[in-house]
């Protein structure tokens, strides 16, 4: 039997993006082929926020199916893990293995084609779990690289099912992460990305010295690896300490922030089982805004959250309004199945959900075209990203999208300088836009 050749589709955060740079380098090193081109495996890294996001791997596999019958289609991830009712007897997946088995996906694979599987669905109990899986983060295809420092989560919102889809919270310990730092360094990746499940629960308490929390981390980044941008994902505000405050004063952290809110209003907040009031959100953008002044700030805000009356929505807008921010990313609420969140029963009509949705997208829409501008004439260090419609995009460490014309000698990973000439705004129907610019030197 010939090298089986297979590709991996990633869908939801930035944890599963990283996981599936590891999947790909176990797979590799255990004699499967990368081919996203013509796989005859084609794994689906699940997501599991919303129920639509499982509903959409699930077409994703029925796509493929229907395209080629003889395919071996395997869902993995959080889908996998806490949506057995919806996945496991859907004919168009051969494989259903779950978190708590994802780590031995490849061996697992091979018994399948040995026809050594008793059941075509592999799970068990995700809180026994504790595989960080170490070593990913290099997504083939992907110029910068994400470094997962924790998985799981102990909160528990009301809403979210990750907890269930993930397990406990867990964190690698600092000497594994500058490793992996440094492994990276060497094959000359720019940009790291220190991502997790719930990144300000970080604690490693093994090292010693300890215990070292997410600030300490951070500063052991810096002063102990040649990484020339380090990026962090979510935080929440109460996350946002003294000290990584002033780590941000460092030249390799991009001055980026992105705040995990879901509201701006406290009792909105308090339904959600946040740890956090709308005042302290307000304290947190402010300071922000006040420190990193030329930051890019985006947040998470779901709206239409059960119990979300209008005057409550009105406290968010309003809130959003008079706070600095870049940019929001807007979630109408969705019900989960096996939360807390979906047996209230002060829904809010899915109708009210779009329009508050709607209006929130316009706010931020409105917001960003205004920043957008006055980037105008502005010199920004810039990584080259990708080329995409005969154009070259790079990212500023400040978070800006921009697009190039041309350079096609530029390699995608490297960093350079670069004036910005203008503002492309987002096509009718989408969300955002580009800045356009000029390289000082290449």
């Amino acid at each position: 039997m010939s090298a089986p050749r297979f590709d991996v589709k990633t869908f939801g955060c930035k944890v599963n993006t990283y996981d599936t740079g590891l999947l790909q380098k176990r797979l590799h090193a255990s004699g499967f082929i990368h081919d996203p081109e013509q796989p005859s495996v084609h794994i689906l890294n699940s997501c599991a926020v919303t129920a639509e996001a499982t509903k959409e791997a699930v077409r994703q596999a029925r796509r493929i199916k229907a395209k080629n019958p003889l395919a071996t289609v395997v869902l993995t991830g959080c889908a996998a893990q806490v949506d057995g009712a919806i996945v496991d007897d859907v004919p168009a997946i051969d494989l259903v293995i779950a978190n708590s088995h994802k780590n031995d996906l490849e061996d697992i694979l091979k018994k399948h084609f040995r026809g050594e599987l008793e059941s075509k669905i592999l799970r068990s109990n995700i809180f026994r779990n504790e595989n960080l899986g170490e070593g990913g983060g290099e997504e083939r295809g992907h110029t910068r690289s994400y470094v997962k420092i924790q998985d799981g989560c102990n909160s528990f919102c009301s809403f979210c099912v990750i907890p269930f889809a993930r397990g406990k919270s867990r964190s690698l310990t600092v000497p594994m992460i500058l490793q992996r730092l440094r492994e990276l360094s060497a094959k000359g990746i720019n940009e790291v990305v220190l991502t997790g499940v719930h990144i300000g629960d970080y604690l490693d308490e093994e090292t010693y010295g300890g215990p070292y929390a997410l600030d300490d981390l951070v500063e052991q980044v810096l002063n102990q690896t040649e990484i020339p941008r380090i990026r962090l994902t979510s935080l929440e505000p109460i996350e946002i300490t003294n000290k990584l405050m002033d780590l941000y004063d460092n030249p390799k952290m991009c001055p980026h922030f992105h705040m995990s809110l879901q509201s701006l209003s406290t009792p909105v907040l308090a339904g959600m089982r946040r740890k956090y009031t709308a005042e302290q959100v307000g304290e947190s953008l402010l300071w922000i805004k006040e420190r990193h002044p030329q930051a890019f700030v985006g947040l998470d805000v779901i709206v239409g959250f059960p119990g979300e009356t209008d005057a409550l929505f009105e406290e968010t807008l309003a809130n959003l309004e008079r706070w600095p921010w870049s940019r929001i990313h807007v979630f109408p609420y969705s019900e989960r199945s096996g939360t807390r969140a979906n047996e209230m029963s002060d829904s809010v009509p899915w109708a009210t959900r779009k329009e508050r949705a709607r209006k929130l997208r316009e706010l931020s829409q409105q917001r960003y075209d205004l920043l957008a501008s006055a980037q105008m004439g502005k010199e920004k260090d810039v990584m080259a990203v990708q080329y995409k419609n005969d154009h070259l995009h790079c990212l500023s460490r400040d978070y800006w999208d921009i697009k190039v014309e041309g350079h096609t000698e530029v390699t995608p990973g490297s960093l350079h300088r670069m004036k910005i000439r203008g503002y492309q705004r987002a096509s009718q129907g989408r969300m955002n836009g580009y800045l356009v610019g000029e390289f000082i030197h290449v």
